[in-house]
């Protein structure tokens, strides 16, 4: 047995379907004489990008698995995996190597080495007697604490010598480890929590890895809790629920910058609570109690008055049957659901104008109030793309439950939504798999559209064409009025049919909502599908920022 079947194999008893991979590489036809699909992408970053978005809607189980070639497939494959990192998405990475004679020799590139600021580990196969260890340590890592890619690197001059078939056939599936938090740290945060008068949630991507959306809806509402969701976490509670509040990020709801501003008490479940330009910061003067998997979180960015170690299923568990021995049975107090309802009503009246505006060019919130009412949002996983289709989705999208919608951005690359939903498409073929782009993302990624054509993966992506990279008016007033450099061009339904896509260009927004049943029924029939909407340049966005 040769080493890339070895590896082959190892996946398989893992139960991985697909590979991810581009251009070549050995572990390609390994993985296909092993029954393991390969879906061939156009580009490296968006190869990442689809083993991202299988491994997020499936939560790990298996993870996203991506090969690729060494030298400049490896290179290429950066942002993608940048992305990954900076949102703890457990990927197996399998590059190529440059033989070991060669290793370490400038200007080779070596992934060991030049990943590993962006992988959880990253290690060489030396000799083939080590391929069956190296793989047992990369699924370990992935299933045990805070995710990440991890990276196998594989020598070209390796990965065809022969390996012992018994020692291979020793392989077993690596167990996945969960830990409750220390008992008298779940008290100490019971204790908080319940002397708090106006406390808020902040659930991150941990509750949904967890699979603790149904624990936290049931201390919500044992509480009554508003609830906040990370850009990550979006879905984690599901935001039709009356105690949601949405999403907060770089933008955020009217709920959710009243109630985060006027809160004594955050509870940070299953996130890092990290400060970055694309995270809402909490105001200060607020007590905080963090719950996370990674010790290395607690109170990286805040102070904390309370912190608890573990898988965000366990120790909601803890909190949950905590906080029921204080207080001796159901808190049934709704004012909180009235208030949240009634500041959602009046945040939105504001925005009516805009959500339902008929000006032409179609202003590109209508084209997002028209896909809530045309698409059940459990019926669809959804995903934004870096920029204003971020900014305009994330705090009016109204995400139904866990991995109904794909948050992304702390690594923020331009046309990362593409490969996110091809991916998704991979882990739930009977949802509906959309992702929203503008026409700048459209230009990094988006002729990895013919990928889901020909890989039979019916998505569609929605793209919102204002002709202008309209994040930068301000910082770009000078250079657009003397050379117009904020103007870009382009006919996207054109190219995705010339793909051999389904494609329409819309310019009436009185066709917007029908535009989106036609295009629904177009990837019900098998094709992958574009809508191209004529935008204006909106600027005017939800609270963004509002902390600092």
């Amino acid at each position: 047995m040769r080493v890339i079947d070895a590896i082959a194999d190892v996946l398989k008893r893992e139960g991985v379907e697909y590979l991810s991979c581009f251009p070549t590489t050995p572990v390609i036809e390994a993985a296909a004489a092993a029954g393991i699909r390969p879906i061939i992408c156009r580009q490296e970053r968006v190869g990442v990008g689809i083993a991202d978005g299988f491994a997020r809607v499936r939560n790990g189980r298996p993870p996203g698995v991506f090969a690729m070639q060494y030298g400049p497939g490896a290179e290429n494959a950066y942002p993608g995996i940048a992305t990954a990192f900076s949102d703890s998405t457990p990927l197996l990475l399998l590059p190529l190597g440059n033989s070991r004679m060669m290793d370490g020799v400038p200007p080779l590139f070596s992934s060991v080495r030049s990943l590993a600021s962006v992988t959880r580990s990253a290690e060489q196969i030396t000799v083939p007697e080590r391929v069956v260890d190296a793989m047992r340590r990369a699924m370990s890592r992935l299933r045990t604490g805070k995710s990440g890619p991890v990276l196998v690197e594989i020598p070209i001059d390796l990965a065809t010598m022969e390996v012992d078939p018994a020692l291979v056939a020793s392989y077993r599936p690596v167990p996945a480890v969960l830990s409750q938090g220390d008992p008298e740290d779940v008290d100490r945060a019971a204790v908080l929590l319940l002397a708090a008068e106006r406390p808020v949630v902040i659930a991150g991507s941990g509750v949904l890895y967890a699979g603790a959306s149904a624990q936290l809806s049931e201390l919500a509402e044992y509480l009554q809790l508003p609830v906040i969701t990370t850009m990550a976490g979006k879905s984690a509670f599901p935001e039709t629920h009356p105690l949601s509040l949405g999403s907060a990020d770089a933008v955020m709801s009217g709920p959710a910058y009243q109630f985060l501003r006027d809160a004594d008490l955050v509870l940070g479940l299953g996130t890092s609570l990290t400060r970055h330009s694309m995270v809402t910061p909490i105001p200060p003067g607020k007590r905080i109690i963090q719950v996370t998997n990674d010790p290395g979180d607690i109170a990286k960015g805040y102070f904390v008055d309370a912190a608890i170690l573990g898988d965000a299923r366990l120790v909601l568990e803890q909190l949950l049957e905590a906080v029921r021995e204080r207080t001796g049975g159901a808190r049934s107090d709704a004012s909180g659901v009235a208030r949240i309802s009634s500041m959602r009503d009046a945040w939105l009246g504001g925005w009516l104008p805009k959500l339902t505006s008929s000006e032409r060019p179609i202003n590109p919130y209508r084209v997002i109030w028209e896909f809530m009412r045309n698409v059940e949002p459990d019926t669809a996983i959804v995903t934004h793309d870096s920029g204003n289709p971020r900014y305009e989705m994330m705090p009016f999208y109204r995400a139904g439950g866990p991995r109904s919608y794909l948050g992304w951005g702390k690594s923020h690359q331009l046309g990362t939504g593409l490969g996110l939903i091809i991916g998704a498409k991979l882990a739930s073929p009977e949802k509906l798999c959309v992702n929203f782009m503008g026409d700048a993302a459209f230009g990094m990624t988006g002729l990895d559209f013919e990928t889901a054509v020909r890989s039979d993966l019916p998505i569609l992506t929605i793209v919102l064409n204002n002709s202008t990279m309209a994040v930068e008016t301000r910082s770009m007033e000078l250079s657009h009025r003397l050379y117009g450099t904020r103007d870009l061009g382009g006919n996207y339904c054109q190219m995705a049919l010339a793909m051999g896509g389904w494609a329409e260009r819309v310019e009436d927004p009185e066709d917007v909502g029908p535009a989106i049943g036609r295009a629904r029924r177009a990837t019900e029939e098998g094709r992958a599908a574009l809508l191209e909407f004529i935008t204006g340049e909106e600027l005017a966005y939800s609270h963004r920022r509002p902390f600092g």
